[in-house]
């Protein structure tokens, strides 16, 4: 026998199938080549992302830095919305710190890693502590980047340094073809108690297989 139903039901599921339909996103695809501990950014769980993250170390000792900039789409004008930057670096003994009930890419990440989306203006922003470069000072002091664009694709970009630091070699300062457009060397500036740091990104821009 052929079920059915009545126009109220209808009426009160129809929502539901929109607002479901509305909230499906692209499938998410790796462009750029391989990447280890891309996955990281979808870690974010139930946190509403903004354009501006502290990342848990920022009131303890060290110099306290605002990381920002902005994303542009691949015109290399137009600011790009909803893009989602995760970052995450070292403390200020140069390691990855853990407290012990970390899950996923965490375990190796450590505890110092945030997560922004992108305003109108393509900004955003991260407050926290300069890191420390690895105890065995095999590179200098740096900060990973992986970038979610909206349409689903994420890749890495090359890590963000600090001019200045002894470490750095040709391959920090002027690498061949450096991923969002430039070489992520930050050129920090005091301003008040915090030393601000920019460092603007292009969508795709030496992106390698990007579609």
């Amino acid at each position: 026998m052929r079920r059915r139903y009545s126009p109220f039901i209808i009426l009160f599921f129809l929502p539901v199938i929109i607002l479901g339909c509305k909230g499906q996103t692209s499938e998410h695809r790796l462009v750029g080549g391989p990447c280890e501990g891309c996955e990281a950014i979808f870690e974010y769980g139930d946190k509403e992302l903004k354009p501006v993250d502290t990342l848990p170390d920022f009131n303890e000792e060290g110099m306290r830095m605002k990381l920002t900039g902005t994303v542009y789409q691949e015109d290399g004008k137009t600011p790009a919305e909803d893009v989602i930057v995760y970052v995450y670096h070292t403390n200020q003994d140069g390691i990855y710190p853990t407290r012990g009930n970390e899950k996923g890419w965490a375990r190796r990440h450590g505890y110092l890693r945030g997560w922004t989306r992108t305003d109108e203006n393509g900004n955003y922003t991260f407050y926290t502590l300069k890191p420390a470069a690895y105890p065995s000072r095999s590179e200098p002091a740096h900060i990973h980047y992986t970038i979610l664009e909206p349409d689903g694709k994420y890749y890495w970009l090359g890590s963000a340094h600090f001019r200045g630091d002894s470490l750095l070699t040709k391959k920090e300062t002027d690498p061949d073809s450096p991923r969002g457009g430039n070489s992520g060397l930050l050129i920090l500036k005091k301003q008040g108690d915090l030393w601000v740091g920019v460092r603007d990104i292009i969508l795709g821009e030496n992106i390698p297989e990007y579609e």
